[in-house]
């Protein structure tokens, strides 16, 4: 896949309403640590059910996620009111905002997912301590490899104090769903054109594949 127009760039800043009803404003490197910022389709359905508490997870008991002290935040289409929802069922530990009018995905190059079946891919960006971009993974069915692509970039890169290093040059792809698979910032402010259908592939495959994403 080609890479991603991002890759060690500074990574856009933006502000969104957050579960709780207040306006965030993620500004990535502010905080000298490095952030973990995930797109996702649609809050409450399996994938990214398990995503979400699997980044909620991490940031629990991963010791690679508490020695770099990496914020993680998650972004989707969905309404403020349905985020709230989300975040009390599952106790989710990090912002998830409300991208409803698609800034965010718009300003980090987020297309939509499945060929455009759904509104938005599932595509994780991680930016190291000073702001910059430096890896990312677009990968909308295996949505238990993202979670996997974080802590192996910090195995890799170092803590909070070196993992500056440059990552991959090009965008990482996952997209075969894992099976078997089991089943987190930012802070309060004051105030891709669709690809085309592989060979092989029937819309109606596709759509399938969409509702088992977003069912």
């Amino acid at each position: 896949m080609a890479r991603h127009p991002l890759i060690d760039k500074p990574a856009p800043t933006f502000s969104l309403p957050g579960a709780d009803g207040q306006t965030y404003t993620v500004t990535p490197g502010a905080k000298g640590v490095p952030t973990v910022l995930f797109f996702y389709p649609k809050s409450g359905t399996y994938g990214c059910t398990k995503e979400a508490c699997q980044f909620r997870d991490a940031l629990d008991k991963d010791i690679t996620f508490k020695e770099a002290g990496v914020e993680v935040v998650g972004v989707s289409p969905d309404p403020v009111d349905k985020q709230k929802e989300f975040v009390d069922k599952h106790k989710l530990t990090y912002p998830v905002l409300s991208d409803a009018k698609g800034e965010a995905r718009k300003a980090y190059h987020v297309g939509k997912g499945l060929f455009g079946l759904a509104e938005s891919a599932r595509v994780t960006f991680i930016i190291d301590s000073k702001g910059t971009v430096r890896d990312v993974l677009d990968a909308t069915l295996n949505y238990s490899a993202h979670v996997k692509f974080v802590t192996n970039w910090l195995r890799k890169n170092g803590s909070k104090k070196d993992g500056e290093a440059p990552a991959a040059s090009a965008t990482a792809t996952a997209e075969a769903p894992a099976a078997g698979e089991t089943p987190a910032g930012a802070t309060p402010a004051p105030a891709t054109p669709n690809a085309a259908i592989p060979e092989g592939q029937t819309v109606a495959e596709l759509g399938r594949a969409a509702e088992a994403v977003q069912a």
